[in-house]
């Protein structure tokens, strides 16, 4: 097949194209060159921007696309509209943060996508899901019945520069009382960047088409099960403290990036945010490594980065001491 990759050197789009070019792929990464110029010498780098300077692929041809850099409508359109004579498949990659809300668990691929309120609107921080979900219609309009939307939930493993999984991995690779937020019995959805990979390959190989959810694992996780496995492979020997989410509201905790992978459950529009239905995935083949080889994975490649690497999620060591302590102090009275 030939493959046109509209990213390929970060994350998931790096995991793809290794999946790809494994399985014999002719395989372009279409990037602007500042990142992974030197992975992949089998795959034919062509280097542009999307935002205007997509020149160096016209006049090509592609059996199919996978869109993994894609976040305004406006600039997903300019792809979309130029390769839809020249493709035969356009994949993807949204959200399910396109959804309007999460009222309930089990949210199905048929529930409400969120609303752009204005088309000229492009904050990707303020306005992520509603880009997402006028990216997917922008897809559909240029490549109608001829296209898959996938709408990840947190892809986790190795090279995620997101730290919000790898924030609990490598929290439990040193000592001391750990912070834990809400109840044990939160559930958690996670897939591991690797499994998303070779499944939106083999989705991209028969040419499979609608949306489709793409979390899991198939079996109910939750989050003390998460920070169990973690420690298991982390080692930490320090004990796991339990903190409500309404001390964490007292005290100015941002949930999700302070505390990763933890949603409050009194916001009504998020209670099924880590209970989407993923049925319509499994069926069609999507599949989940065991969560202790993902963290054992994500911990390895975790010890080679720097050591004054900038966390962008989790807290800081001296901040959840000082929270432990106030926890603490509150819980003696």
């Amino acid at each position: 097949m030939k493959l046109l990759l509209l990213g390929g050197t970060v994350f998931l789009g790096k995991h793809i194209a290794e999946a790809a070019l494994a399985a014999g792929h002719d395989v372009t990464l279409f990037h602007r060159g500042l990142h992974g110029g030197d992975l992949f010498p089998d795959a034919e780098h062509v280097h542009g921007d999307r935002d205007g300077g997509l020149g160096a692929l016209k006049g090509r041809r592609y059996d199919a696309v996978i869109d993994m850099s894609g976040y305004l409508p406006r600039v997903v359109r300019q792809s979309a509209e130029l390769l839809a004579e020249v493709a035969g498949h356009y994949t993807f990659i949204s959200s399910i943060s396109a959804y309007r809300s999460f009222p309930m668990p089990g949210l199905t691929e048929e529930a409400p996508l969120a609303d752009l309120p204005d088309e000229a609107e492009e904050s990707i921080s303020d306005w992520y899901g509603a880009l997402k979900a006028r990216c997917e219609a922008v897809v559909g309009e240029s490549f109608p019945g001829r296209c898959l939307l996938i709408r990840p939930g947190l892809i986790v493993g190795p090279d995620d520069p997101s730290d919000r999984f790898t924030y609990w991995v490598a929290r439990f690779d040193r000592d001391g009382e750990v912070l834990a937020p809400g109840r044990p019995g939160h559930p958690v959805q996670v897939i591991d960047v690797r499994d998303l990979a070779a499944w939106t390959l083999a989705m991209a190989e028969r040419n499979a088409l609608g949306a489709y959810n793409a979390v899991g694992p198939a079996a109910p996780l939750t989050m003390g099960e998460t920070l169990a496995a973690c420690q298991e492979i982390g080692g930490g020997t320090g004990p796991v403290t339990w903190v409500t989410e309404e001390f964490l509201a007292a005290q100015g905790v941002a949930p999700w990036t302070e505390m990763p992978l933890f949603i409050p459950e009194s916001d009504p529009d998020s209670i099924g945010m880590d209970s989407v239905s993923i049925a319509k995935a499994l069926q069609a083949g999507l599949s989940s490594r065991p969560l202790r080889d993902t963290v054992r994975d994500t911990l390895t490649w975790q010890r080679t980065r720097p050591r004054d690497h900038t966390w962008r999620a989790g807290i800081a060591p001296e901040r959840e001491r000082e929270l432990l302590g106030a926890w603490h102090a509150a819980k003696s009275r």
